[in-house]
């Protein structure tokens, strides 16, 4: 009991885990974008801060500067040598925007802006108001030491890591709690899978054995064509209820692998079904060749065994089911009511059912999905509403 107990709160937890990654991930990736974005306006206006603690200072080197070109119009072209200051660099240009003389290291002038950063150097513009030497604007340069850069990237880097985890651990609780009547809804549901699967195994061994011991040489055509149908209704009963005792009890076991030829297993399992087939008057049509695979017997019988279920129940009646083996391949195809293509990537999820009109629990290709997963066997799957549906294993 204990180890059944086990296997389902693994799959629950299975469930659970790829639930919650896939809300993390979305989350976190708005986290990460809603967090790049204050971090980009947060730089922003740490630059802007930056800028007009520098614009004190470059105003006071605009004014020296203002006075030396002031002195040194009145005196030109006695003296002709432009001022130099070792705290900036400088430039004049006129009223067109055309150099008339520059020291500065970045040439490349953005008129529209009294004072910006631009590839590591700080520009400041002061418009004239008299036109010194022909000058309509100077501009102040200085290297940026870059000292604040450094202090927003550390508060940065530590105010993003709490915020990340902060953030985190709001998401990983939201994220359970939203996940908890999910959790909740299949501990109910794999609890009441448990609790059936114990009680089929008596009644349906029993009636299975009935079957088998009645003389159908004294009975009348009436009362056969009745036992055919408690043996087929039997039968569907004994397939589910070997899929719940896989899920609850074998799936984890050892595995006892060999080599098993599909095609002498197909006649057998095409043999177990064929009470089934004929009471929706279902074809069997087989091309059967010999094909060696490795796995554990009962595994790859469950697999057949969901794929012939699920290709009669979901068949026309009076349809058929062709099935093929070959070197590495087993293909199975009906013409059944087949399925949307939209829905195709969901037919091997676990209690998905497309069809409420049929019985069982949505378990039997969730098994199939994953034994062939298991084994690294391919699945490819083709459907067309209305003409049936097409399964290949290949490996």
């Amino acid at each position: 009991m204990s180890v059944s107990k086990n296997k389902v709160t693994n799959s629950i937890l299975k469930s659970e885990k790829k639930s919650l990654y896939r809300f993390l991930t979305l989350y976190i990736t708005m986290i990460t974008f809603l967090m790049l974005v204050l971090g980009s306006y947060y730089f922003s206006t740490q630059k802007q801060i930056m800028l007009a603690q520098q614009r004190a200072t470059l105003s006071k080197y605009a004014y020296e500067q203002t006075k030396k070109l002031k002195e040194l119009h009145h005196y030109f072209p006695e003296n002709n040598i432009y001022p130099r200051d070792k705290r900036f660099k400088s430039a004049i240009y006129d009223m067109d925007y055309k150099k008339i003389f520059s020291l500065l290291s970045y040439n490349h002038i953005k008129f529209d802006k009294d004072i910006y950063l631009k590839n590591g150097y700080i520009h400041f513009i002061k418009i004239l108001d008299n036109y010194y030497l022909g000058a309509k604007y100077l501009i102040i340069e200085i290297k940026d030491n870059e000292k604040w850069l450094q202090t927003i990237y550390k508060k940065m880097a530590i105010y993003s890591l709490i915020s990340f985890i902060l953030f985190l651990s709001l998401g990983i609780f939201l994220a359970k709690l939203f996940i908890k009547p999910m959790r909740d809804s299949i501990l109910l549901l794999d609890r009441f899978i448990k609790d059936t699967t114990h009680e089929l195994n008596t009644p349906l061994s029993t009636i299975l054995a009935n079957i088998e011991m009645m003389d159908r040489d004294v009975m009348s055509p009436k009362n056969i064509k009745k036992l055919d149908r408690i043996n087929s209704a039997a039968r569907s009963v004994s397939v589910l209820y070997k899929d719940l005792t896989y899920i609850t009890l074998e799936q984890n076991k050892t595995n006892k692998d060999e080599e098993i030829n599909l095609k002498e297993l197909t006649k057998q399992r095409v043999e177990y079904f064929d009470v089934l087939a004929n009471a929706k008057k279902i074809e069997f049509k087989l091309d059967l060749n010999d094909s060696i695979i490795h796995i554990d017997r009962v595994k790859i019988t469950r697999v057949i065994d969901n794929l012939i279920s699920n290709a009669i129940k979901y068949n026309k009646r009076g349809g058929y089911i062709k099935i093929t083996t070959q070197k590495n391949l087993f293909s199975i195809e009906d013409s059944g009511i087949g399925i949307a293509k939209e829905q195709l990537p969901y037919m091997f999820d676990r209690y998905m059912r497309f069809e409420s009109s049929e019985g069982g629990f949505g378990i039997g290709l969730s098994i199939v999905k994953n034994i062939t997963k298991e084994y690294n066997i391919e699945i490819q799957t083709t459907s067309k509403v209305g003409e049936g549906t097409r399964i290949d294993l290949k490996w």
